[in-house]
């Protein structure tokens, strides 16, 4: 049993069970690398092929990727998509679930000639470009005690708690409970067993994009596209630790449970071209650029923690609850893409596309001030984050996504298609979720966990049936990720004098990462008209 002087006082100015901190919860990098990513979704003919259609166009879904791909229709288009997402290595949890329909494309063409190989088109298409939809399971040993009482308890020793005391979620549900106390108000350091932690994600962010395009002679195609989006974003998780009897005596186990949600809208553009080089032949090249998406969201969380005693003599059942919620800004990366595409003989389709995201400018923004100009608009002002910026540019990193596929038809009125990705890692491997910056994505904190996922490689299939004016799309994606999961920031240390020697002592908490994935098979319909 461990015993801490200095967190008397702490204990005196704790606030007493079930009462309520008023605090909020806003972004940092591990949450915002979520929001900034996307999947590969759309048609199932653009997935079926691997998304690599940026050069050979002619899909609603590039429409988000490569702009000037919609410059290469010649009739009008409806279509709409729908499907099944599978994680394969899930488990029902709360409201997660490993199987779950999704809604995922719905857009329109409309196809004018101009000259007699020129046309301008217009297009409108949703599509979700990021399905939250997953469960994460993880446990292991604690490691010579390790805990995340004892991490609060490093955090106070450093005076990371002692400016912002009533601010921190994680770290003040431990000391308004009294950070464990015995009946004698003594404040301890507790010593685990072991952790088991489960969170349930959904949501989705949904992308509405309006498109202006058209084609040169046919041999060269311009695209813009303005992208609005919606997000909605879920999070329930549930982390308990078993407790070592000799520690505190009594006490078995203590559970934090949190609610995060995330709402909001965003904005950006893009723009791409497309050139046939050889006006003899079908090769094309294309280029495209995205600006970051520049987001406005509100943040809120509801968290609980509960301990108690097996000695029905000392009975102790704290809940303390944290209700609020923040808004803030938040912007993504630039993008950049180069594509290629050949087709041989109208039976062959093959396409490469490169992606390329510097996550690391990932940008988390304060509102400064906010409040209605001469007109009654309301507006607010931001600035960015520096110390959680800083900490964005040491944790994450630039991205590479290589997409490849083709199609063949085996005749007029049947094609087969095939596609492979691979996506670079965005994390480095020393990257951690350092809650003890100087930052509200910080010390607003309400989880303390995070994941430092691996490159991520994808195989797609697909089918399509033509019929006269009508086709009807198949596709099947299979995604392999891995990750290195920690339930807290590893590694962290204090000094302290013990009220026990006197002597000057040190309190470490490690944690060995656990490896968890997010594996998921998905299937995918596609209906669509043309005339």
């Amino acid at each position: 049993m461990k015993k801490i002087f200095v967190f008397a006082t702490l204990a005196i100015v704790a606030v007493q069970s079930k009462a309520q901190i008023n605090n909020s919860v806003t972004l940092d990098t591990y949450i915002g690398a979520q929001l900034a990513t996307e999947d590969l979704n759309g048609t199932a003919r653009y997935v079926g092929m691997g998304g690599a259609m940026e050069a050979l166009g002619a899909d609603i879904s590039t429409i988000g990727t490569n702009p000037a791909g919609i410059g290469m229709f010649r009739r009008n288009q409806l279509s709409g998509s729908f499907g099944m997402v599978i994680q394969s290595d899930g488990k029902s949890f709360g409201d997660g679930s490993k199987t779950s329909a999704s809604f995922d494309q719905l857009g329109f063409v409309y196809s004018q000639r101009t000259g007699r190989s020129s046309f301008v088109n217009m297009a409108f298409n949703y599509h979700k470009s990021r399905n939250f939809n997953h469960v994460l399971s993880a446990a292991n040993a604690a490691i010579n005690g390790s805990s995340q009482n004892r991490q609060t308890t490093i955090k106070a020793i450093h005076g990371d708690l002692d400016a912002r005391y009533g601010e921190n979620v994680v770290d003040n549900l431990y000391i308004a409970s009294g950070m464990i106390e015995d009946k004698n108000h003594n404040v301890y350091t507790v010593d685990a067993e072991d952790y088991t932690f489960n969170r349930a994600q959904t949501g989705y962010i949904g992308e509405y994009d309006l498109n202006l395009s058209g084609n040169i002679n046919n041999r060269v195609y311009l695209g813009l596209t303005v992208g609005f989006k919606d997000v909605h974003y879920n999070s329930y998780t549930v982390y308990d630790e078993s407790l070592v009897s000799y520690s505190v005596p009594s006490y078995d186990c203590v559970q934090m449970t949190d609610h995060h949600k995330i709402t909001g809208t965003g904005f950006d553009f893009k723009a791409g071209v497309i050139v046939r080089p050889i006006e003899e032949s079908p090769f094309r090249l294309g280029l495209s650029i995205a600006t970051p998406t520049f987001y406005k969201l509100t943040t809120s969380n509801f968290s609980i923690i509960d301990y108690e005693t097996a000695d029905e003599q000392y009975i102790y059942h704290h809940t303390m609850d944290t209700n609020d919620k923040a808004d803030f800004r938040f912007n993504t990366p630039w993008k950049f893409g180069l594509s290629a595409g050949h087709t041989i003989n109208n039976e062959l389709a093959l396409g490469l596309s490169y992606e390329y995201a510097d996550y690391s400018t990932n940008d988390m923004r304060l509102i400064t001030g906010a409040g209605y100009d001469w007109y009654g608009d309301y507006y607010d002002n931001s600035d960015s984050d520096p110390v959680m910026k800083a900490h964005t540019q040491r944790t994450l990193k630039g991205v590479s996504t290589i997409k490849a596929g083709a199609e063949y038809k085996i005749d007029k009125n049947v094609a087969v298609r095939v596609g492979y990705n691979y996506v670079s890692p965005m994390y480095k491997t020393d990257g951690v979720r350092d809650l003890t910056l100087n930052s509200p994505g910080a010390y607003m904190a309400s989880t303390t966990d995070y994941t430092n996922w691996k490159s991520t490689n994808r195989i797609m299939a697909g089918v399509g049936l033509t019929f006269d004016q009508f086709r009807i799309d198949l596709a099947y994606q299979y995604q392999v990720r891995e990750g290195d999961f920690y339930p807290y920031m590893n590694g962290i240390s204090a000094q302290y004098i013990s009220d026990e020697t006197g002597k000057l002592e040190t309190l470490s908490n490690h944690c060995n990462p656990v490896t968890v994935k997010d594996n998921r098979h998905q299937l995918l319909c596609t209906l669509s008209y043309s005339f």
